[in-house]
């Protein structure tokens, strides 16, 4: 099994792979399809698999006791969901809810397990990637208490154009089924104090704004607003 072509080059965790790895891996897992909205796994369940997603892209969210949706991160292509639960047999601890339609490699927690337990060298690989993104998930807990609204959206549309803007000269349109509503679960802010803070953006001519996706007029700006 090899990667859909239509994916393009895969990075995180299967871009760390070595080609004798990744086929290996391939082996061990079934390829499945979510359309757009599917949840791939519910917070709480018990763990019982892993995915490697081949292509589209997820938001990880966990749902507070009232209902509200706290947004904790984005995942695409080549990054794996659920390898917390394989390792420690615990549950969920969020959900994963795709936001277009996701091309992912199923693999049971019990192969994963032994997969890694066959090669040393693809565990560290893991165990560096959590390493980041726990260091990640210091940065965003801090960024609570030191920046203002502006400066966190600011900073979250920024770390969108690195990771999926497309150039179009002095212009990176970021295109992603992101709502406000969800961009606010991910900032820690309400939704009308998220759309102040576009429209202060778009007021300095640093983004532009349209259903489901953001252009960015003036990087250096935002960057600059987002320290």
């Amino acid at each position: 099994m090899t990667p859909n072509p239509s994916a393009g080059p895969l990075g995180g965790f299967a871009g760390a792979l070595t080609a004798d790895e990744w086929e290996q891996l391939s082996q061990e897992g079934r390829r499945r399809r979510f359309p757009r909205g599917a949840t791939l796994f519910n917070e709480g369940e018990s763990s019982d698999r892993v995915l490697l997603l081949l292509s589209g892209r997820v938001k990880i969210s966990y749902f507070t006791e009232d209902g509200r949706e706290v947004v904790l991160a984005l995942r695409s292509a080549g990054d794996i969901l659920g390898e917390l639960s394989a390792l420690d047999g615990e549950p969920r601890s969020a959900s994963a809810i795709a936001l277009e339609p996701v091309d992912a490699l199923l693999l049971s927690a019990d192969r994963f397990r032994d997969f890694l337990s066959a090669r040393p060298r693809v565990a560290l690989l893991l165990l560096e990637m959590l390493a980041r993104r726990l260091r990640d998930a210091d940065r965003k807990r801090v960024e609570f208490g030191a920046y203002d609204t502006v400066g966190r959206v600011a900073r979250r549309l920024v770390e969108l154009a690195d990771r999926f803007g497309e150039p179009d000269g002095d212009t990176i349109h970021i295109v992603l089924p992101l709502s406000q509503d969800e961009l606010a679960g991910w900032i820690g802010a309400s939704r009308k104090a998220v759309g102040n803070a576009l429209a202060w953006l778009r007021a300095r001519n640093l983004i532009e704004t349209r259903r489901r996706g953001v252009s960015i007029r003036d990087i250096d700006g935002l960057r600059k607003r987002a320290t």
